[in-house]
């Protein structure tokens, strides 16, 4: 129990120094940018006293610290080193656009946008790589202070791929030995003891409770997948009015005032991504039609809120009539189906861009669970019974699925992930998912597709020949 509780506090403690020490870099970088830029012009000579100069980069600073919060980079040693580096580069940037509105405020001279403009891309090359080097060294010591923890894996009846995917962080987690929960309780309890850490693979809620109390006694650090009434106990509230604890879910969903600012940050946001994406989507469209001559667009039936129909709209990637027998084919790795220019629109998901207009219309939001075909949505409730539960919000262009899941992560881990999202849901989620979604389109892994034995299993589940 010491052990592990020493070793959380060291890992704290490295976390914040490192971190500390990532928002100083960046600080120390505007500060000299800054400096030269109000030295250049005299009218600005007062920005350069004591409590003035202080207060632009104490501005920055926050800037970045909010980026790096938000897009997870004081997560050494949690996050792959990729997603580090890659937030570090994107929380730099978006600081740094973020300055630029910010200095002319300070300096009230709107008419220096360019040369601030011009002032900051250039402090950017320089941090992106310097400052993400600086977290790539971090983690690397991070792994030589605390290597992995050694873990106790405990199987219920069900099979499935759970240590397959705590395998693939070695930098973390090492099971070492795999048991049955059918053992006596005692013997589970020795083997726990011998280990940092218990995991709990699926097991029957009765021995997965009396063996949460014992790690609670014991002060053992304990992983378990949760149950759909899991998450929904995680987000209910304690009520204190009687000598015995109770606690409660309203289950109404988003209030009125959380779906009213929930749209109108969609029509903002989605306003301004068409302007920006409008010269992209012009010379995806170009590309397509030059390719094989086919239409531009490919509409499909989808569900979203409360089981409502909508034909969601995408870039075509794939050969005319991909899909003519009007069943679903969902595309496999290398599929011979997908075009040139499919391939690169898939993987940097310009594909996607034309919901821009779905969510104009109001049929999608920016964030939400993303929208299923309905056969889907029917095969997956007659399998899982709650599925129809990710049916209380709008479906999403990006969602906490999509952010922190994978193309062929199976339809219970997905529906996990959506419920997080429901009963969790605020407009700073939304605004952490959507920063999110920016770094995870640099994820090979998170575009992955079905391989042709997966995509097989799904056709068969779905009816499809």
């Amino acid at each position: 129990m010491n052990k592990d509780r020493t070793r959380t506090q060291l890992k704290t403690m490295y976390r914040f120094i490192c971190g500390t020490l990532l928002v100083a870099a960046a600080s120390v970088s505007f500060a000299y940018v800054w400096d030269n830029f109000i030295s250049t012009y005299n009218v600005f000579s007062h920005l350069r006293g004591p409590g003035n100069f202080a207060m632009s980069v104490g501005v920055y600073s926050g800037f970045v610290f909010a980026m790096f919060r938000v897009l997870g980079c004081f997560r050494i040693g949690v996050d792959r080193m990729m997603n580090i580096i890659v937030s570090i580069v994107l929380g730099l940037l978006f600081a740094d656009i973020a300055m630029v509105f910010a200095s002319m405020a300070i300096t009230g001279q709107w008419r220096y946008f360019s040369v601030l403009f011009s002032s900051y891309a250039p402090m950017w090359a320089v941090q992106a790589p310097a400052i993400g080097l600086m977290g790539a060294v971090f983690i690397a010591i991070y792994k030589w202070l605390f290597p992995p923890l050694e873990v106790l894996e405990i199987n219920g009846e069900y099979e499935h791929d759970l240590k397959y995917k705590v395998d693939s962080r070695p930098d973390k987690y090492k099971i070492v030995k795999s048991i049955e929960c059918t053992l006596p309780i005692d013997e589970l309890e020795a083997e726990m003891k011998k280990h940092d850490a218990v995991l709990l693979n699926d097991l029957p809620a009765e021995i997965k409770n009396k063996i949460l109390k014992i790690c609670l006694e014991d002060g053992l650090r304990v992983y378990f997948t949760p149950k759909i009434s899991d998450i929904i106990v995680k987000a209910s509230n304690d009520l204190n009015l009687f000598d015995t604890p109770l606690c409660f879910c309203r289950n109404i969903g988003m209030t009125f005032w959380q779906r009213f600012f929930k749209r109108l940050t969609d029509i903002v946001l989605s306003l301004v991504a068409l302007i920006i994406a409008s010269p992209f989507m012009l010379i995806t469209a170009i590309a397509i039609k030059i390719e094989d001559h086919g239409p531009v667009f490919f509409r499909q039936e989808r569900v979203t809120k409360d089981g409502k129909h909508f034909m969601i709209l995408k870039f075509r990637s794939m050969i005319v009539d991909a899909e003519k027998d009007g069943k679903s084919h969902p595309a496999g790795e290398k599929d011979p189906r997908i075009t040139k220019v499919g391939n690169f629109i898939r993987a940097t998901r310009i594909d996607e861009l034309p919901q821009i207009l779905n969510i104009l219309k109001g049929d999608m939001s920016i964030v939400g669970p993303r929208p299923e075909r309905w056969e889907h949505v029917e095969q997956y409730t007659k399998e899982i019974q709650e599925f129809p539960l990710r049916l209380k919000v709008k479906g999403g262009l990006t969602g906490y699925a999509q952010v922190y899941g994978k193309y062929n992560t199976n339809a219970l881990d997905k529906l996990k992930l959506d419920l997080m999202y429901i009963e969790n849901y605020s407009l700073l989620l939304d605004f952490q998912i959507i920063c999110e979604t920016v770094r995870v389109i640099f994820q090979k892994e998170s575009t992955e597709g079905f391989d042709a034995e997966a995509a097989k299993e799904l056709h068969d589940k779905a009816g499809v020949d």
